[in-house]
């Protein structure tokens, strides 16, 4: 699971890079939990939650970042910005990917979900 989780965040990446969007960290990690990338693209600081799943999956990628979530992503968030002081906006975004089942990781779907949540605390 965490190794197609990995991959998943490697495609995210990419995909970001191809976007016109500049990487900042990967796997940034506070007391409160882990923010998988965050970049930069014009005014903003883009704090992204990757969410992969196979598409025999119940439900869709996205409905795994709940309100619990959010909190930990906003108050990891918060900590990287202390840490690394910014004049950009903050923004949570969520790419959510679907990969074909019971096959090596190839992607069916990419879904970049801009501005998916404002902060939470």
């Amino acid at each position: 699971m965490r190794e197609t989780g990995n991959k998943g965040e490697g495609y995210a990446a990419e995909y970001l890079k191809n976007n016109g969007y500049n990487t900042l960290a990967r796997n940034y990690s506070s007391r409160y939990g882990e923010v998988d990338i965050i970049a930069s693209k014009d005014e903003f600081i883009v704090f992204v939650e990757v969410k992969t799943r196979n598409s025999r999956c119940a439900y869709s990628p996205r409905e795994a970042v709940d309100i619990a979530k959010m909190r930990k992503i906003t108050k990891t968030a918060l900590c990287y910005l202390q840490e690394h002081p910014s004049t950009l906006q903050p923004r949570f975004d969520v790419i959510e990917i679907v990969t074909k089942a019971n096959e090596p990781f190839s992607v069916l779907s990419c879904d970049h979900i801009i501005n998916a949540f404002d902060s939470v605390l």
